[in-house]
């Protein structure tokens, strides 16, 4: 039985961000040559052999390691490859816009905020002011570190690198939705609403019909809102019947 090889064979099968094995052929003083199985090397350039500043490509690499990089840019047509040791984040600065919506780590918590890993070059930050709808005095008190959190972006600075991350900004589309959810909710009638309805059947006299006005402080009215009906429609009740 054999294995189908996945390897890229030429320049044609590489692209942006593709990992790679291969192998250091040659130093410089400027980075290495990397074989990585496509016919022509790959350059490794100094910079792109560590996050921290390299003096010396010798002190990282040797001619004949095998060395795991990633493709950082390529020019097919010149046939140049740009090689970095340096893993690509899962999101570029290119694919960042505000509204997008991700799953992220919290990786440190200040007093103005947390920060959270979105997979991109750097952790973007939730605001104190954005980490709940209500008022938050410490955000130690909402997330700690390792929290895997949703967060949409409401600000991007590219030149600067900053990300601007809410929870907030999830939290109230949510509440408005079930804010909708509860003035479309339909009530059921009271018993006195049914009684009167049969009193005035077959009668000249109209049911009172219902407001569709959204009531704001409708939980808190509501047990004294139902009284009053119950009031007027005994009332009316009581009318009709001693005119009959």
């Amino acid at each position: 039985m054999t294995t189908e090889n996945t390897a890229p064979q030429t320049i044609e099968d590489i692209a942006p961000k593709m990992e790679l094995t291969g192998v250091v052929k040659k130093i410089e003083l400027y980075g290495a040559l990397v074989d990585v199985g496509i016919g022509r090397p790959g350059l490794l350039h100094i910079s792109q052999l560590s996050e921290g500043h390299v003096k010396n490509v010798t002190d990282v690499l040797n001619e004949g390691d095998q060395v795991t990089v990633w493709v950082k840019d390529l020019d097919r047509k010149k046939g140049r490859i740009n090689l970095t040791m340096l893993q690509p984040p899962d999101v570029t600065w290119n694919d960042i816009a505000e509204n997008n919506v991700y799953t992220g780590k919290v990786v440190r918590v200040e007093k103005f905020g947390a920060f959270v890993d979105i997979g991109a070059e750097r952790p973007g930050l939730v605001h104190v002011s954005e980490l709940a709808k209500g008022y938050v005095g410490d955000p130690s008190e909402v997330v700690k570190v390792d929290d895997e959190i949703e967060v949409k972006v409401i600000g991007v600075n590219r030149r600067k690198k900053q990300i601007d991350l809410s929870v907030r900004a999830l939290e109230e589309p949510a509440a408005m939705i079930a804010a909708a959810s509860d003035e479309e909710e339909e009530e059921v009638p009271t018993a006195m609403e049914f009684a009167l309805r049969m009193a005035l059947e077959g009668s000249d006299m109209e049911m009172p019909e219902r407001s569709s006005k959204p009531d704001k402080k409708r939980k808190k009215k509501k047990n004294k809102r139902r009284n009053d009906q119950e009031d007027i429609f005994a009332r009316t009740l009581q009318q009709h019947t001693s005119n009959d």
